[in-house]
C-alpha cells in the first residue's frame, strides 16, 4: 500500500475534522430538504415518457404483487419465475424497468461498482458489459434485456402509482389499489422501492423565484439542454450553468458539462473524497474464459473484500477493494480485530492520499484546498473519477465553495454564495435522494396490516421497528419489505437485493407448496433477530456520530430513539449465511397457518 506524507498529526487532523463538521451542522437535520411536491412537483416530472398515457384498470388476483420495478423488484420477479411462480404483477410509476437506472440519465452517469459484479444475470442473458464500469445507458439496456428474457413486461404496470395496500383478514389477501383504478388481490406483496428512489431539493431560499431553467439531475431534461444520455448537451454551449451539490452525481456531471458549457459554477457545501477510477474495456478473451458460476463467486469475493474480511484473492482489484485493503494493512488484521485507534490511523492514511491527489492535480491552490475532504473515509460514500478534479483546471469551471453552509439564496437571475450573486441560465440540483426513512414517505403509499394498523403507526415512525431478517414484520402477514431496517448492506447494494430476492422466492415457493395462507414472525423471533443485528456493532466503531453531516448519518442528527432502524453492520456474507441456515433449519420463529 502506498503511503502518504502526513501534513499534520492525527490529533490535529481529528480537530480539523471536528471544526469542519461543526460548520455543517444544522438543527433541522434531514428537514432542511424539500419534497418534490406542491410548488416543487414540476421537479419530479418524468420527462422520459410521452404525456397523456392512459389504460383500462386491471382487476385480478395474483400470487405476488411487487411494488417497484428497479433491480430489487426485477430480481425478485426473476427468482419467482425460476421457482415456477408467474402469477405476478409489478407496479412502478416509471415508464420502464430499471429503477435508479431509469431515472438517472444525466450526462456522464455511470456506476461506480464494477459492472461484472453489479449488473445482475450476466450469465443468464449472455450480456458482456463494454467496460469494467458501465455507463447508465448500458445498465438500463440490460434491465430491458432482463425484462424481455424473463417475460417481465407481461407482468408490468408502468406509469402507475400505488395508492394503498390493505390486508384482508378474512380472505388472507392483500388489496392493492393504484392511481389507474387497478384493484389487485395478492397472497404476497413485496415492497421494493429502493433507497435511491425519491429525489430531494435543498432548502435554499428562493428556489421558486429563479427565472431560468432548473431541474434535478435525476430528472434531466434533454429537451432543454440538448444531447442525450449518450451525447453531450449541445444546447448549453453559450449557457452559464450552476450545479448545486458535489456528491457522486456532480462528480460525474461536472466533467461532461465542462466540455460544452460556456461557464460551470460548482456550488459546494461538503467536498467528496475522489479516488482513481481507471476504467478500461472488457477483454473479450477473458470474458470467454469465464467458467459457469463465475459471477456469483465474483460478487461474493467483492462483497467479502469490501466488508473488511481478510482474503487471499482479490478478484476485482479496484479502488474500492484497495480502500478496504487499507483496513487490513494494520498488522494484517480484519476489521473486527482492530482497535478504534488502529482503524483511525489507517483511515487517516487513506484520506491523506486522497487529499494529496488533489494537490497533485488541481493547479489553483485555493481551489485545491477547498476541494479537500476533512472527515473519515466512510463518513460519505467515496467517489472514483479520473476527470472530475482536472475539470477545475479548465477556464470555464469555477468552484463556489460555501464553507459548509450551502448557497445563501437563489434569485431570479442566479445563485448567491457568500454574499456574491452569480448569474446563470440553468441550475442543476445534484442533491441526491431521501434515505433512511420509511418506505411510506419515499414511495407515497401506506401499508395497512392486521386491524387496519399502518406500518408507520406500528413502527412508531421507525422508533419501534421490528422485523425478522429485515424483511418480515409481525402484524403484516405475507409482506416482504425491502426497507433496509435490520437487514444488511454492502458496497454493491445489488448484492443485498440479490440475496433478498433469492430468499423471498424460496420462502414464497415453500409456503405455496405447503398450501399455507398466512405467514408472520413471532415476537420472540423478531427480538432474537434484533439481538443478532446488534452483534454487527463490533465491526465498526461508531464513527458516524462524529461524522460530517451526510445522508449516511441523518445529516448529523441521528435520532437514538430510532436505533431500531439500524442495519446489520457486519459482512453481508454473514447475513446471507444466516438466511440460508434459517431455511435449512425449517424456518424457526415463523408462524405458518
Amino acid at each position: 500500500m502506498n503511503t502518504a506524507k502526513q501534513s499534520m498529526s492525527p490529533e490535529e487532523i481529528q480537530e480539523k475534522y471536528r471544526v469542519e463538521r461543526e460548520k455543517r451542522m444544522r438543527s433541522e437535520g434531514t428537514g432542511q430538504y424539500r419534497e418534490l411536491t406542491d410548488a416543487y412537483a414540476e421537479f419530479d416530472k418524468d420527462s422520459f415518457v410521452e404525456p397523456g398515457f392512459s389504460r383500462d384498470p386491471v382487476v385480478e388476483e395474483n400470487d405476488v404483487v411487487i411494488i417497484g420495478a428497479g433491480l430489487g423488484g426485477m430480481m425478485t420477479a426473476v427468482r419467482l419465475a425460476q421457482a415456477g411462480i408467474r402469477n405476478v404483477r409489478i407496479i412502478d410509476r416509471a415508464g420502464d424497468f430499471g429503477g435508479t437506472w431509469y431515472w438517472n440519465r444525466y450526462p456522464g452517469c455511470m456506476c461506480d461498482v464494477e459492472s461484472y459484479v453489479y449488473i445482475p444475470f450476466l450469465e443468464e442473458t449472455g450480456f458482456m458489459p463494454k467496460d469494467k464500469y458501465s455507463k447508465a445507458t448500458e445498465i438500463f439496456d440490460q434491465c430491458q434485456q432482463i425484462g424481455r428474457k424473463f417475460d417481465l413486461y407481461s407482468m408490468a404496470l408502468f406509469q402507475t402509482e400505488t395508492h394503498e395496500t390493505h390486508w384482508d383478514e378474512e380472505e388472507k389477501r392483500w388489496n392493492v389499489t393504484t392511481d389507474r383504478g387497478d384493484r389487485l388481490k395478492a397472497r404476497f406483496i413485496v415492497v421494493a422501492g429502493g433507497i435511491l428512489h425519491k429525489a430531494k431539493l435543498p432548502g435554499v431560499p428562493g428556489i421558486e423565484k429563479f427565472q431560468g431553467a432548473s431541474f434535478h439531475a435525476a430528472r434531466w431534461n434533454y429537451e432543454l439542454t440538448g444531447g442525450s444520455p449518450t451525447e453531450l448537451p449541445d444546447k448549453l454551449a453559450d449557457k452559464r450553468v450552476a450545479i448545486i451539490g458535489t456528491g457522486a452525481t456532480a462528480v460525474q456531471v461536472v466533467p461532461a458539462l465542462a466540455k460544452v458549457t460556456k461557464q460551470v459554477y460548482v456550488c459546494q457545501r461538503t467536498p467528496s473524497a475522489v479516488g482513481v477510477r481507471n476504467n478500461e474495456p472488457t477483454d473479450p478473451d477473458w470474458w470467454k474464459s469465464l467458467k459457469p458460476g463465475w459471477q456469483e463467486k465474483r460478487m461474493d469475493n467483492f462483497t467479502a473484500m469490501t466488508s473488511g474480511l481478510p482474503l487471499e484473492e482479490d478478484m476485482v482489484g479496484d479502488a474500492w477493494t484497495e480502500v478496504y485493503r487499507g483496513d487490513l494493512a494494520f498488522g494484517g488484521k480484519d476489521k473486527v480485530k482492530m482497535s478504534p485507534e488502529e482503524r483511525q490511523l489507517v483511515d487517516i492514511e487513506i484520506m491523506e492520499r486522497v487529499r494529496g491527489r488533489i494537490d497533485e492535480i488541481v493547479a489553483d491552490k485555493e481551489t485545491a484546498e477547498a476541494l479537500k475532504p476533512w472527515y473519515d473515509v466512510w463518513c460519505k460514500r467515496p467517489c472514483f473519477h479520473d476527470d472530475y478534479l482536472p475539470a477545475f483546471n479548465e477556464p470555464n469551471v469555477k468552484l463556489l465553495d460555501t464553507d459548509g453552509q450551502g448557497p445563501d439564496e437563489i434569485t431570479e437571475k442566479g445563485v448567491v454564495v457568500q454574499g456574491t450573486e452569480y448569474p446563470v441560465d440553468f441550475i442543476v440540483f445534484a442533491t441526491g435522494f431521501e434515505t433512511g426513512n420509511l418506505y411510506s414517505r419515499r414511495m407515497g403509499f401506506e401499508l395497512y396490516g392486521k386491524g387496519g394498523v399502518s406500518l408507520t403507526e406500528d413502527w412508531d415512525n421507525g422508533a419501534s421497528a421490528h422485523t425478522l431478517h429485515g424483511l418480515l414484520s409481525r402484524g403484516f402477514p405475507n409482506a416482504f419489505l425491502y426497507n433496509s431496517a435490520q437487514a444488511a448492506f454492502s458496497t454493491s447494494i445489488v448484492h443485498t437485493l440479490y440475496e433478498h430476492a433469492s430468499h423471498v422466492a424460496a420462502l414464497v415457493k415453500l409456503v405455496l407448496d405447503k398450501g399455507a395462507t398466512e405467514i408472520e414472525p413471532t415476537p420472540e423471533a423478531e427480538e432474537k433477530w434484533w439481538e443478532w443485528v446488534m452483534t454487527g456493532l463490533e465491526y465498526g466503531y461508531d464513527q458516524m456520530k462524529e461524522c460530517t453531516p451526510s445522508w449516511l448519518n441523518g445529516e448529523g442528527q441521528r435520532d437514538p430513539e430510532k436505533m431500531k432502524m439500524m442495519i446489520y453492520l457486519g459482512p453481508l456474507v454473514h447475513y446471507s449465511d444466516k438466511l440460508r441456515e434459517w431455511r435449512e433449519q425449517g424456518m424457526p420463529g415463523l408462524e405458518i397457518k
